[in-house]
């Protein structure tokens, strides 16, 4: 599918564990689907600094660019912007420290197992790449 650069949305997002392996997914306000934490990198900052900024003001984690390890980018349909690609900087990121702070446009965090999350609407991108492969 041929897309042109008004289509394609350039955001970073972490694949959030805690050391028994359940995932971080959250719901933004006003929608249904479950996703990574994580958002737009705006102009003149680096996919590494837009995470660390979306991580403290959606959930109020303060992370330093050494934690996140790099899973390469990925391309999906974006969830809640019909017609829009995501062209995502995915990061892993294991932390133990509870996330009790939705923030900003989150509405719910929530820590699932893996089988649990299949029971979720989950957004495109964490439902090929996420789920499955973490």
């Amino acid at each position: 599918m041929p897309s042109n650069a008004a289509n394609v949305l350039k955001i970073a997002a972490a694949v959030v564990s805690d050391p028994d392996g359940r995932l971080l997914l959250v719901r933004k306000h006003n929608t249904s689907f479950f996703m990574q934490p994580g958002g737009k990198i705006d102009a003149g900052e680096s996919a590494l600094e837009a995470l660390c900024r979306e991580l403290d003001e959606e959930l109020g984690l303060q992370i330093s660019e050494d934690q996140l390890i790099p899973l390469g980018i990925q391309s999906a349909p974006a969830a809640n912007e019909p017609g829009v690609v995501l062209e995502a900087h995915l990061y892993s990121l294991v932390i133990d420290e509870p996330v009790e702070e939705a923030a900003a446009e989150i509405a719910e965090a929530r820590w699932v197992t893996r089988e649990e999350a299949w029971q979720l609407p989950l957004a495109p991108l964490t439902k090929e790449y996420v789920v499955v492969n973490h």
